[in-house]
C-alpha cells in the first residue's frame, strides 16, 4: 500500500475498468509521441450490451462521436462520455475518457477541427477476459 494515492485514477471503478493512458505518450503540445499511442476507455462495464451489438453488427471501422468540452464542463471537471460512430449511426455511450486524460482528448479534437477535419478519433474494440474494451487509437492522429 502506497503512502500517496495515484493521481487521476478513479478508485470508485473496478480495477479492470478504470481505463488506461499516460501523459508520457504525448509531446509538449499533447500530440501523440508515435503512431502506437492508445487510450483505453474507463467505465465500459455498464455498456457491454451496446459494445456486443456493435461488434456483432459486422462493422469494422469505428470512430468516436464526441465533441470538445465546453468551458462550463471543463470548469466542473466533468468526465467525457464517449459514443461511437459506425458509419451509419451513433451508438449509445460506451465508456468514459480516463480521469486526467480529458485534456489530451480535448486538445486533439480541437486540433482536428482547426485543420478542417472531422472531429473523430479512430477506435478499436477489444474482447478481453473481463469483457469488451474500447481503445482510442490516438497515434492514428499523428501525421
Amino acid at each position: 500500500m502506497g503512502l500517496f494515492r495515484r493521481r487521476g485514477v478513479d478508485t470508485t471503478l473496478p480495477r479492470e475498468d478504470r481505463g488506461f493512458g499516460s501523459f508520457d505518450d504525448y509531446v509538449y503540445n499533447l500530440t501523440p509521441r508515435n503512431k502506437r499511442v492508445t487510450i483505453v476507455l474507463a467505465n465500459s462495464n455498464p455498456y457491454q450490451d451496446e459494445l456486443r451489438e456493435l461488434v456483432e453488427s459486422g462493422a469494422t471501422e469505428f470512430e468516436t462521436a464526441i465533441s470538445p468540452r465546453t468551458i462550463q464542463a471543463e470548469g466542473q471537471d466533468a468526465p467525457i462520455e464517449v459514443r461511437l460512430f459506425t458509419g451509419r449511426r451513433v451508438s449509445g455511450p460506451v465508456g468514459m475518457v480516463p480521469r486526467g486524460l480529458e485534456s489530451v482528448v480535448d486538445e486533439n479534437l480541437r486540433r482536428l477541427d482547426d485543420q478542417g477535419l472531422k472531429m473523430r478519433i479512430p477506435v478499436r474494440i477489444d474482447k478481453r477476459r473481463e469483457g469488451y474494451r474500447v481503445v482510442l487509437l490516438m497515434g492514428a492522429l499523428k501525421k
